[in-house]
């Protein structure tokens, strides 16, 4: 078994030699007690997938080890799989997910135990932490635009709309199943058309609840010209559509974990706050102001996904595979303004860059472990790194995280024995 540090096992808990991934940073991989842990299983790993490809939804008895297929889905990708989840009003015997039915994208609730199911409206791109509501967004516009979040069946209705007034985000009641258009892309146009320099073809890419649902962030973004890069706009809305606010002008926004109601850590470039530095970084957003500051300053200069342990004390990042093909994972404690890189990883090359294996680690219910998904063994899996409090806090006492970046562990070549 391999170690971060002194005394962090790192682990696999998919099998060997086949394709497992659990997707996206931010979605809830464990079920209530931690016995269970959702995962995709695909046949492929180094292409887009097409119209017709499926991949499996299932999870991992971590006691045992042991692959429980539940369902198969055509709506999918490689950064955030089918957006399966737990039921947070069920954590311990519903999954959430996105198919494909009649030629239509809608959300899935599935019973694990008698494989009864519903079906949403719509399917869904963000669900409330009490599970009560879900927002959705057009999957297939987001295929267009990017291949690694969308789906690619059945083709955008409003494929030659630049903004229309019947497509946007979604509002779906989680109890009934029915949606309701709270924020169409024209209305969104209206609001923040001006900051483009000409009518371009608008998308909405990421978009998430706040933490008691009453609104959520969406970064809107432009289709750009051949050679250009996309410029995005984080907005905030009430969860009814109301109160539209433009957190962040038209630039570089990326990754963001909401810390509580009113604040959101975000990578960007941080251009209407005072503490600017010129340069890309993790700030602290506030809600409805243009008021923030820089988070570890001079340590996050390249994009990342973050997360948060439940007590938000420690957070959880990756990066690119930039230097030797190798991916990052570090840790950051809040109170000390301490982090540091505690892993490496070899990331396989792509042929395609929307297959790639990010990291996109993820903290347990308890706050007592990490999972993250790699290719450092020349196949997709899924692997655990138990945190408990003794051990991290050995490890700052000791100063072993002194260093900005001092490396801890190097998987680079080493493979990790079931």
């Amino acid at each position: 078994m391999l170690h971060i540090g002194r005394s962090l096992p790192v682990r696999r808990i998919t099998p060997e030699g086949e394709h497992f991934f659990f997707g996206y940073y931010d979605l809830q991989p464990f079920n209530a007690d931690e016995t269970f842990h959702l995962t995709h299983k695909s046949a492929f790993r180094n292409r887009l997938p097409f119209k017709g490809d499926s991949v499996e939804v299932g999870f991992i008895e971590l006691a045992t080890g042991k692959y429980e297929p539940l369902d198969t889905t055509y709506a999918w990708n490689f950064q955030q799989g089918a957006m399966l989840q737990w039921n947070p009003q069920a954590p311990d015997r519903e999954v959430i997910f996105n198919g494909l039915i009649e030629g239509e994208h809608h959300g899935v609730v599935m019973d694990i135990y008698t494989g009864k199911k519903r079906y949403l409206d719509k399917p869904v791109a963000n669900v409330s932490r009490d599970g009560k509501f879900a927002v959705s967004i057009n999957m297939s516009r987001l295929y267009d635009f990017r291949p690694g979040y969308g789906y690619p069946f059945p083709a955008d209705p409003f494929y030659y709309k630049n903004h229309d007034a019947n497509d946007g985000v979604f509002v779906i009641d989680m109890a009934t199943g029915r949606s309701a258009l709270v924020v169409s892309l024209q209305q969104i146009w209206d609001f923040s058309g001006s900051f483009f320099s000409k009518d371009e073809k608008m998308i909405i890419n990421h978009i998430t609840f706040n933490p008691d649902a009453s609104r959520f962030l969406a970064l809107v973004r432009n289709f750009p010209e051949k050679g250009q890069r996309h410029q995005t706009a984080t907005i905030t809305v009430n969860r009814d559509g109301s109160d539209l606010y433009l957190l962040s002008d038209y630039g570089v926004q990326s990754h963001y974990y909401w810390l509580n109601n009113q604040d959101v850590v975000f990578f960007n470039d941080g251009k209407e706050l005072a503490c600017q530095k010129g340069w890309c970084n993790n700030y602290v957003l506030t809600d409805k102001t243009h008021e923030g500051r820089i988070l570890a300053d001079g340590f996050w200069h390249d994009d990342n996904h973050m997360s948060f342990s439940p007590d938000r004390k420690l957070m959880i990042t990756d990066s690119y595979a930039v230097l030797h093909e190798m991916q990052k994972l570090q840790l950051y404690n809040v109170e000390k303004d301490i982090c540091a890189t505690i892993g490496r990883f070899y990331s396989m090359p792509n042929v395609v860059t929307d297959v790639r294996c990010d990291l996109h680690p993820r903290w347990g219910r308890k706050g007592k472990c990490i999972t993250f998904d790699s290719t450092h063994e020349s196949f997709r899996g899924i692997y655990q790194i138990e945190m408990p409090d003794e051990a991290i806090e050995k490890m700052f006492t000791e100063n072993l995280f002194g260093a900005r970046d001092g490396i801890l562990f190097d998987g680079a070549t080493s493979r990790s024995p079931d």
